[in-house]
């Protein structure tokens, strides 16, 4: 297994950041051929996904709802004020894999890679882990 770990530097409290140009620079950099990724995002309020990447108002409208969905409040128990970002990083998740073949990640042509930051503005970790046969 290899890995690798990038920065992620987000300039809002909601924002879904887009990163698959870092990930297949990262891919490429690396010359990982055949196998799975898995990006990890090892923090507590923020989340990763894969989503429509064609049209920028995606990801505005996927922020919005989840700020609407899930709103910060004052009633939440959580002393820090953020247990809005922690349920929101919850709901999308903290991981996800993605097949490498012949050097290229094997997704939809309108698929892009997003991190997802719940509590920011904030510099935050992804962890890149290469696996093959």
């Amino acid at each position: 297994m290899r890995i690798e770990e990038l920065k992620v530097i987000s300039n809002r409290r909601t924002q879904f950041v887009p990163i698959t140009e870092k990930i297949v620079e990262c891919v490429a950099s690396n010359g990982w051929k055949d196998g799975v990724l898995t990006l990890f995002v090892p923090h507590t309020t923020a989340a990763i996904t894969i989503n429509e990447n064609a049209d920028p108002d995606v990801a505005l409208d996927m922020e919005s709802f989840s700020d609407q969905l899930i709103p910060q409040s004052t009633h939440f128990r959580h002393s820090e004020g953020n247990s809005d970002a922690h349920i929101k990083a919850s709901f999308y998740g903290s991981s996800l894999q993605i097949i490498v073949r012949s050097g290229k990640m094997w997704m939809g042509i309108w698929q892009g890679i997003y991190f997802c930051e719940f509590d920011g503005p904030r510099e935050r970790k992804l962890f890149l882990a290469f696996s093959r046969d």
